[in-house]
């Protein structure tokens, strides 16, 4: 049978050699996270794409691959850990520990859709002149007198027109 540890670099029989120490170097340095196969595997491939020949002390150097693999996948967790508490800030309400998402599920978003349809239907439904005026107050938030400046019609009309428009609505629509 053919010595296969005669084919292989000085690096890869190094790593052959202290493969059980490599993993006992990560483990220590890791306090036994469970990405310590993973680690041993991907220093295996990184010895494997080493095409120098020339390498003085195969397995310092081994460990000093092993030290910066580790430290560059330490380096990624942070990285991803600061960018997903980013995200998580920004994107999530937080009552005490708990993260509570802003954006409903898709269920209720499939309901509020549909909602917002019959909402429009509806309002197609009355005058003109009160379709304008609930739009104005109510999409695009402009204050009753806003609401009257703009159209040329007093206060009180607009409130007559949004309070028409919410009985309208709550009768075809619903609450």
């Amino acid at each position: 049978m053919k010595d296969v540890s005669a084919d292989l670099s000085p690096l890869a029989a190094a790593y052959l050699e202290r493969r059980d120490d490599m993993r006992r170097f990560f483990l220590a340095r890791l306090g036994g996270r469970g990405d310590v196969d993973d680690l041993v595997q991907e220093l295996y491939l990184k010895v494997q794409a080493v095409t120098e020949e020339s390498i003085e002390n195969p397995p310092a150097f081994l460990y000093r691959l092993a030290s910066n693999l580790m430290l560059d996948r330490l380096r990624r967790a942070k990285r991803a850990g600061a960018r997903d508490s980013e995200w998580r800030r920004t994107h999530h309400a937080s009552i005490g520990a708990l993260d509570i998402a802003d954006s409903p599920d898709a269920e209720s978003a499939v309901i509020a859709r549909q909602r917002l349809e019959k909402l429009s239907k509806a309002l197609e439904t009355l005058a003109p002149l009160t379709q304008r005026v609930f739009r104005l107050h109510k999409f695009e938030g402009l204050t009753h007198a806003e609401t009257a400046k703009r159209i040329g019609i007093s206060r009180s009309a607009v409130e007559k027109h949004v309070s028409l428009a919410l009985g309208h609505l709550v009768k075809r629509v619903g609450r």
